[in-house]
């Protein structure tokens, strides 16, 4: 916290020329001071004053009109003004690498960094930061969205803010805070992880293993470099990777935006939950947990959360088995239906079989704004792909029932694909599948006299074709309950 002088008054760097305030919603605006001292705080046709207390203040600005830009004043013992203040939409982008993944490495990136110029766009990108204990500054401020700041920025967030400024007419403003290979744990309140025994055990028991494995590895790792100089030896090999401490990104990346008036929040992350059965078993609590834990946090209710199911990657499955990335979908969807307000962008049709990073980001950013558009703004769209709802067993076939199929359910490229079936000896086959009337797909094989449940794209790298009308793909799925490996 800056030391206040002379009644002066300061600020986050949240808080910066070029910054958005979310619209029809209560703002807060904050900064430090001396005791006592009066903060004004003055923009569009409010002013609003409070005192410094214990070295803080806090003002609210309510129910904002969409526009600008305009300057927002500060004053105490000194005067602070914003320029080029927008009002509008705002939402925070999080994850790990997909949606880091900067807008100069996408498919198409040439042609669209030089049309990215929006004076109605405007971006926030939250430099790196691993804590201890939580900050209340980051190191960046505001910039314009033009060819100079998009390249890169998150090409998932650049998309997305595009479609949504464009469909909604209204300044939109995104803030990016993600970080490449990272746990959902790092992204969530230490104190709220070690709330529950579970996590107690699981999540900071497993830390403190690979914490400990780490530092074996680095004395072996300086011992072997010293002995290599010593020898005049050339030593290239790459030092060990200290793990994940739960809490840590929050701390440095999530905490000091903590109360920033949002609309809502987007997510591309889980590849680092999926290494195994156990991590991705894990990931059906800790996931919906983290939405909880930063709805409490902001303290703005169910605010709408949007995530970006995985993409297929890694092998192509020969024949139906278990897969932790599978299982991770699997929770992706599920916290759709456990909690308020959640929506998913599902993209099993740009995933690269051997790349984690995916270039077609373009996609994916459209997905998630026709989600906002229909969950947050609840404008009369469709903006899933096909969700499985019920299953009915018929003689010697299983009958799946869909929602969104917005029109009717339809198949592309061939015969419909990526569809097993098992018996009761619980061992899954590839199946016949074909689309009855808007809404069903029927399942059967000759190998499965008595089927008992369907999984569909249950791989790794699914192969799978199911749309609806609107050209949404369908959202992996199961109806079995059986415990995975």
């Amino acid at each position: 916290m800056p030391s206040p002088r002379d009644g002066a008054v300061s600020l986050p760097k949240l808080f910066s020329d070029n910054m958005v305030l979310q619209e029809g919603a209560s703002v807060p605006v904050w900064g430090w001071g001396r005791d006592g001292a009066t903060v004004t705080v003055r923009f569009q046709k409010q002013t609003v004053s409070t005192r410094v207390k214990d070295g803080k203040w806090l003002v609210r600005l309510g129910n904002l009109k969409p526009g600008g830009p305009d300057t927002l004043t500060i004053t105490s013992g000194n005067s602070i003004k914003l320029t080029n203040v927008l009002v509008g939409e705002v939402w925070l982008a999080s994850g790990q690498s997909n949606m880091e993944f900067p807008l100069k490495n996408s498919l198409g990136a040439a042609a669209d960094i030089s049309s990215s110029a929006n004076p109605m766009i405007h971006l926030l990108h939250v430099p790196k930061a691993r804590l201890e204990s939580p900050t209340n500054n980051i190191g960046a401020s505001w910039t314009e969205c033009n060819p100079n700041t998009t390249p890169g920025f998150s090409a998932v967030e650049y998309y997305f803010a595009r479609d949504l400024q464009k469909a909604l007419h209204v300044p939109v403003g995104v803030i990016e805070s993600d970080w490449g290979g990272t746990p959902a744990e790092a992204w969530m309140q230490r104190e709220f992880l070690q709330a529950n025994p579970q996590y107690r055990t699981e999540v900071f028991g497993e830390w403190i293993v690979a914490e400990d494995k780490y530092e074996q590895s680095l004395a072996a790792y300086i011992k072997k470099k010293s002995e290599a100089k010593e020898n005049g030896i050339a030593f290239t090999n790459a030092a060990p990777r200290r793990p994940w401490k739960p809490g840590e990104l929050y701390n440095g990346m999530i905490a000091p935006l903590a109360g920033y008036a949002i609309k809502g929040a987007l997510w591309y992350q889980g590849e680092a939950n999926a290494n195994n059965a156990v991590e991705a078993g894990q990931y059906h609590t800790l996931f919906p947990d983290l939405i909880r834990n930063w709805r409490t946090v902001w303290g703005e209710g169910a605010f709408p959360f949007l995530l970006v199911q995985l993409a297929p990657f890694r092998d192509i499955q020969q024949a139906p088995s278990e897969s932790s990335w599978a299982s991770v979908r699997e929770a992706q969807l599920k916290a759709t239906e456990l909690l308020p307000n959640v929506g998913m962008a599902v993209i099993t049709d740009v995933g690269d079989q051997h790349n984690i990073h995916p270039t077609q980001k373009q996609p994916v950013g459209a997905r998630l704004a026709l989600a906002a558009r229909g969950i947050a703004y609840h404008q009369a769209i469709e903006y899933s792909g096909p969700v499985f709802k019920r299953a009915k067993i018929e003689r010697n076939q299983i009958v799946l029932t869909f929602d969104h199929v917005d029109g009717g359910l339809e198949v592309r490229d061939g015969d419909l694909t990526g569809f097993a079936l098992c018996g009761p000896d619980g061992k899954f086959v590839w199946a016949n599948a074909e689309i009855k009337g808007l809404d069903k797909v029927l399942v059967h094989s000759t190998e499965v006299a008595h089927p008992v449940a369907v999984r569909y794209g249950w791989a790794n790298y699914p192969v799978v074709n199911l749309w609806n009308k609107a050209g949404l793909p369908a959202s992996p799925f199961r109806t079995d309950d059986f415990e995975l490996k």
